[in-house]
């Protein structure tokens, strides 16, 4: 190789996860705060997780801790772990602002489920909904560029729904209590924070060719 020559340099394995920079440490941020809760022992789990007539009575953010908190430590590790897997797969569609705008409004659409829908529910606490949410989003997004495994994907996914609303919870899942609508709750988020942020940047392209074309 000479010195005209252009160097060629290969993606570092954290990139190539979608873990550097603002993406390895938002994904660090996000699981600190998912195992920390729970080492707080089951006091902290107990005034920080989704509970209905708490928040009836005023206490708004267990709206958003609820999702943070765990049964026990265990479980937290498990959430966090899909978490990394499905960062690592999804991330890389979109900026990290992107991906956190995808997690709240899985976390909000869970909480409007609940609270509308399921009265008798009157407590929970886990991110397993709020990753069902990314995992719609990730999914809509590989049906847009229409990557090789979308339809698989889309279908094992629309299969595990289909089965925890007919059947129940997975039969892996069935160690602790599952709330199965809380997978679909925020799996209908997550599906509405990526058609916005899909027609966002059709919009854009929209605008941007009429700037380009006046």
């Amino acid at each position: 190789m000479n010195g005209d020559e252009p160097v060629k340099c290969r993606p570092s394995v954290l990139q190539s996860l979608n873990c550097d920079g603002r993406r390895g440490l938002s994904l660090l941020l996000v699981c600190a705060g998912l195992l920390l809760p729970t080492l707080g022992g089951p006091w902290l789990t107990a005034i920080l997780r989704y509970e209905r007539t708490a928040i009836g009575a005023g206490e708004g953010w267990r709206l958003l801790t609820g999702h943070f908190v765990h049964l026990d430590l265990q479980h937290a590790v498990l959430n966090s772990i899909g978490l990394c897997l499905l960062w690592t797969l999804f991330a890389g569609f979109f900026r990290v602002g992107e991906a956190l705008f995808i997690l709240l409004l899985s976390g909000a659409s869970i909480d409007a489920g609940f609270w509308l829908l399921d009265p008798q529910l009157q407590w929970y606490v886990g991110a397993s909904g709020v990753l069902h949410g990314l995992m719609a989003a990730g999914t809509l997004q590989l049906l847009r560029i229409r990557d090789r495994i979308a339809w698989p994907t889309l279908v094992l996914f629309l299969a595990k729904l289909t089965w925890e609303q007919v059947q129940g919870p997975l039969p892996l899942e069935t160690k602790g209590p599952v709330v199965v609508n809380a997978h679909l709750y925020g799996a209908v988020g997550g599906l509405v924070a990526g058609m916005l942020l899909w027609a966002r940047v059709a919009i854009m392209r929209v605008l941007q060719h009429r700037v380009e074309h006046d």
